[in-house]
């Protein structure tokens, strides 16, 4: 039985836990037995924590056996995402130069998952500064795709996804400023929650030459994967507590009040029209099938300023000069790091369309006219990107790079607006997982979560998978 914890979801070992079924040294054993087995062959987790993560489970497991209160991942591990602080291992950003980075504290939602029982079992590897959609870089080296590895894991927390799809974690940590928690799902078929802006306080004990920039604060959120929607809910209630440290940061009940019955979700197929691969558009499809058979009530629709808005979202978000005398990102990065920026740059500066006079202006004209939808239709099934995992090297040509503007004008709309997504799996096909995203709005993640878990328990779960 044992042998097998490694397969079980986050909710599951921490019940089994609880009931001394198990042991936390075993089952946090039964992960790096399965991390010394397939991570060789993925390169998912980058720094291997299994000294620490057994002395805290033996701490678990006595707490557990005096009597004492636990919470409620008490004893379950978790991988954390390389820009995220974990104390007594560094925040490289999968940059050589950060390397030996270390936080004199963990990330506030990482101490506050501590708090709760969850034990770092490892970090994870991202693209340089977690700016690719493609998880590779000279100091970590490349993530491969536990279901193909010609493909892309995605990016920028291709790590945690790839470990949750082999089964070497049954939670990560990673964060999402232009897809990088939902798109890195899509393509290794697990789940993740992108939260609103200000639901998880962000802060860290480490700094990178570049500036955070207005529109990083803005758009960048952290947020939880898993295999399981339960788990993104299990651990997202225990993320969210003040932080003096984030202005952004907005304490709010998890849950929302009653919306009305049934459900009204608005079905998007083909984001603004501009093409959808067939296999993308079935995954949409059959989540809507699943959420008719649950009692949602659905209508096909396109959005408001949909395109525009992805426009916006371009014109806002650039990547800040260096300050004088400091290195630019290209400049720490990995060849392919500036490969990808050189080819890429381009292309978002074309995707920013006709130039705004003020772009934040007409961000909140466009955050309006999605209130108003969502204020008679919460929610929004569609697409995460509008094509499966790409070719690894997709993204390093400027033709690739052209389309990935297209294909990602639905996920970073999210990110513009500042709204909770849930991504999530459908089905296998042509060797590769497909999901989609449901939106909701503005710190109504719990609405988001329902809906998935709806789907979910329809159609199933695609991970774990041994590593093809």
């Amino acid at each position: 039985m044992t042998d097998q914890l490694w397969a079980l979801g986050a909710s599951e070992l921490a019940a089994r836990i609880r009931r001394k079924d198990v042991s936390s040294r075993e089952v946090v054993e039964a992960h790096l037995r399965r991390i010394d087995a397939v991570n060789p062959r993925i390169n998912a987790i980058t720094v291997n924590l299994g000294e620490s993560a057994l002395d805290a489970a033996d701490a678990a497991d006595r707490a557990l056996a005096a009597g004492d209160p636990v919470g409620p991942l008490h004893g379950v591990p978790m991988t954390v995402k390389e820009n995220l602080d974990v104390t007594g291992s560094a925040t490289s950003h999968g940059v050589t130069v950060f390397r030996d980075q270390l936080p004199r504290a963990d990330s506030p939602h990482i101490a506050e998952l501590r708090a709760a029982g969850a034990i770092p079992l490892g970090r994870t590897n991202l693209p340089d500064f977690g700016s690719r959609w493609h998880t590779d870089n000279e100091l970590r080296g490349a993530t491969l795709n536990p279901w193909a590895a010609d493909r892309t894991t995605g990016g920028s927390s291709g790590g945690d996804a790839a470990a949750l799809a082999a089964g070497m974690t049954p939670l990560g940590m990673g964060n999402d400023i232009a897809g990088s928690l939902r798109w890195p799902s899509q393509c290794c078929g697990t789940t993740a929650l992108k939260p609103s802006l200000g639901r998880i306080a962000r802060a860290s004990q480490v700094e990178v030459p570049t500036p955070v920039s207005l529109a990083g604060q803005m758009l960048a959120v952290d947020g939880p994967m898993a295999r399981h929607v339960r788990d993104l809910r299990l651990a997202f209630a225990h993320m969210c507590s003040p932080c003096p440290s984030d202005p952004w940061h907005v304490p709010l009940p998890l849950e929302g009040p009653p919306v009305a019955s049934p459900v009204r979700v608005s079905v998007v197929t083909d984001p603004a029209g501009l093409g959808v691969d067939p296999d993308i558009a079935d995954a949409v499809r059959r989540a809507a099938d699943q959420l008719d058979d649950a009692g949602y009530a659905l209508e096909e629709r396109q959005l408001p300023s949909l395109e525009r808005a992805a426009e916006i979202y371009f014109q806002i978000l650039k990547p800040p000069p260096p300050e004088p005398g400091e290195p630019s990102m290209q400049d720490l990065g990995s060849k392919d790091f500036a490969r990808f920026m050189d080819a890429f740059m381009p292309a978002w500066d074309a995707g920013g369309g006709e130039a705004s006079a003020d772009p934040f202006a007409e961000r909140q004209s466009i955050a309006r006219a999605w209130g108003e939808l969502q204020t008679e239709c919460p929610l929004v099934l569609a697409p995460v990107a509008t094509t499966p995992a790409f070719e690894v090297g997709f993204d390093l040509s400027p033709a690739g790079s052209e389309g990935w503007i297209r294909a990602i004008r639905m996920i970073v709309v999210v990110n513009l607006l500042g709204l909770p997504s849930v991504a999530f799996p459908t089905h296998e096909a042509n060797g590769l997982p497909h999901g989609v995203q449901i939106i909701g709005p503005r710190f109504r993640e719990d609405l988001c979560l329902d809906a998935a878990e709806a789907v979910e328990q329809r159609l199933g779960t695609l991970a774990p998978i041994d590593p093809r």
